[in-house]
């Protein structure tokens, strides 16, 4: 039996849903901009915030929530430009990690400011930092239930 929506429960969802592609497009806009997309950014800045500014290229498409098709796709472009770089892993020798050089740790110096005004421009200017907090706690837990509890991915959000 299907458990429709009440009028509020879907006044709620269609606010959320409307509120998640709002705040994605003007992100997207910004960087926009700079001639980044969002998921190239997005790359970029998990790279650079893992261990040693590398991460195993499987890892990274769990992380961002994306295939590894669209991931490989995405550090083709990077690795272009010259931000990023594949590197064979010396424990199984098949295996790739994506590294962050040092052209793209400057461009992402040049990015986050952008990004984060973004964000702040989309979002938290709107939010009370309480509403912030609850909001984020509220959405980890439908990751939880989303994804697997153990997820390593959560520890990142």
């Amino acid at each position: 039996m299907v458990r429709w929506l009440d009028e509020e429960e879907q006044r709620a969802w269609r606010s959320i849903l409307r509120a998640s592609h709002l705040i994605t497009l003007v992100m997207e806009e910004a960087l926009d901009e700079h001639g980044v997309s969002l998921g190239e950014y997005e790359l970029l800045s998990m790279v650079s915030e893992a261990p040693g500014e590398r991460i195993r290229m499987a890892e990274l498409a769990h992380l961002i929530v994306q295939s590894r098709s669209r991931v490989s796709h995405t550090a083709n472009r990077l690795e272009k430009r010259g931000w990023v770089q594949r590197v064979r892993t010396p424990q199984d020798g098949r295996g790739v990690v994506l590294q962050l050089t040092p052209t793209g740790a400057t461009e992402l110096r040049r990015l986050a400011p952008v990004h984060v005004e973004s964000v702040r421009r989309a979002l938290l200017d709107h939010l009370s930092r309480e509403e912030l907090i609850q909001h984020g706690e509220a959405l980890r837990r439908v990751v939880r239930a989303t994804r697997h509890r153990d997820d390593e991915a959560l520890d990142a959000i």
